[in-house]
């Protein structure tokens, strides 16, 4: 019986032999990982089977430590959002159309960094203007700060989605 490769069904997280996540991957190459004997299944999706009883993986383990080097989230429109929620961090707001504020203005000094960038409603980033958040009596909800990694951004997108929630306990920055 052919594997029906639907949607959500794409997606494995692979974790280092020392539990931590290191990618997210296709099934197939998590199925090669497995029948090489590189990795070994922990969470499977009970709704979804290749052969048999052979269930399509959604979490594995590689079986031996691979080093991996630091890789800096690059700073985007679509990650800035994704990090503030898609929510005005002024007013709460969460519709469309959103805007990128400087929370100090470019003229000013304020250089695009992770931390000087946040998700604002249009009304909200036109009555700040030019000004810092201080200044127009208009606190953020939350500061904004690095995402700690790509992976955890790009798996959160998936737990908050519904699809993988097993992959939450794997994630501990998420807990967070």
């Amino acid at each position: 019986m052919p594997l029906n490769t639907g949607s959500g069904m794409g997606h494995v997280l692979v974790l280092n032999a020392s539990y931590e996540p290191l990618n997210i991957t296709t099934w197939r190459r998590a199925m090669v990982m497995l029948l090489k004997g590189k990795a070994e299944g922990l969470e499977h999706d009970p709704s979804r089977s290749i052969r048999g009883d052979c269930l399509l993986p959604t979490v594995i383990r590689l079986r031996q430590f691979v080093r991996v080097p630091y890789r800096q989230m690059p700073l985007t429109r679509r990650n800035v959002f994704h990090r503030d929620g898609h929510r005005c961090q002024y007013c709460g707001y969460s519709g469309e159309p959103l805007s990128i504020d400087h929370v100090i203005p470019r003229s000013r000094g304020g250089a695009d960094v992770w931390e000087n960038v946040t998700t604002a409603c249009l009304p909200c980033n036109v009555r700040k203007g030019n000004r810092t958040p201080r200044e127009a009596a208009m606190p953020l909800a939350r500061q904004p700060r690095r995402p700690s990694s790509s992976l955890s951004f790009e798996a959160s997108r998936h737990i908050l989605s519904g699809r993988h929630q097993e992959w939450s306990k794997y994630m501990i920055e998420l807990n967070d």
